[in-house]
């Protein structure tokens, strides 16, 4: 805008200046007119020219140290190692905290009583990212510790652990005293994917590769086989659900393609 202003008004004077030595000069000073008017209105179109850029550049320099000076404090501001905004410091608190109440439930619908905390640094990085990390837990029989893992899908398993440091084993494994079951209501599903599953596998596999076609889960979690007229013991589930929930566990372990029947005192599985 400012541009064609000023070319409007050279202009105008070269007009000007054209038409006055016209009107006033002849012969050889009118050509030496024309020059002059000329070599005038091009100074004066350089000058303009060159006022116009050097504001521009000056603008320019201006707002690029603004910019500089502005990313310096910004950064003096920010704690070293800090997220990048607060709104994604936010979203990660905000996502471990829904990660967390799931890992919560999911515990919770096999031991009511569990509470437990993480062992994992930056458990945000987990909740965002998926992979697999450690919690400790409290209020578990026969466990002190799980690996959660985390799916790129968002889905959450859980493997039990139990970890006893080596200088607190003495001598071998001392038999502990039996301890009473724990009849509170628990999930069928969520006990079994978590402490059933596994057990029950790598029974089934090693059984049928025996010729048996069948076991018997007793009361006190024993996996038990018939063999002639006795039962032996194969493995021992440490925490099965009291008879209250037989019936639903039955059905999950038919989703694994096996059958079960449910009697007064065991569950027999079959294949």
């Amino acid at each position: 805008m400012k541009r064609t202003k000023i070319f409007t008004r050279s202009l105008t004077f070269l007009i000007v200046g054209v038409l006055a030595v016209m009107a006033f000069l002849r012969g050889s000073a009118q050509i030496w007119g024309f020059v002059g008017v000329f070599a005038v209105w091009g100074i004066w179109m350089s000058i303009s020219v060159l006022r116009s850029a050097g504001k521009r550049i000056t603008a320019l320099r201006r707002k690029k140290r603004f910019t500089r000076a502005d990313k310096k404090v910004r950064a003096q501001a920010m704690p070293h190692g800090s997220l990048p905004s607060n709104e994604e410091n936010t979203v990660s608190a905000a996502l471990l905290r829904h990660v967390n109440y799931r890992i919560l439930g999911y515990l919770k619908s096999a031991y009511p009583d569990v509470t437990w905390e993480w062992q994992t640094k930056e458990p945000e990085k987990l909740a965002i990212e998926g992979g697999t990390g450690r919690i400790r837990l409290f209020g578990v029989p026969d466990f002190n510790y799980a690996d959660v893992m985390i799916d790129q899908r968002a889905r959450i398993d859980c493997e039990m652990l139990r970890i006893i440091p080596l200088a607190n084993v003495k001598g071998g494994a001392e038999s502990e005293p039996e301890k009473k079951r724990d009849d509170t209501p628990v999930d069928p599903e969520v006990w079994y994917n978590i402490q059933g599953k596994k057990i029950l596998e790598t029974c089934v596999d090693a059984l049928n590769q025996l010729g048996h076609a069948s076991l018997l889960i007793k009361e006190n979690g024993d996996v038990c086989v018939k063999q002639a007229d006795n039962e032996t013991v194969r493995d021992n589930f440490k925490n099965l659900p009291g008879k209250s929930v037989w019936q639903g566990l039955a059905k999950v372990i038919e989703k694994q393609g096996l059958k079960t029947s449910v009697m007064d005192d065991c569950i027999m599985v079959s294949w």
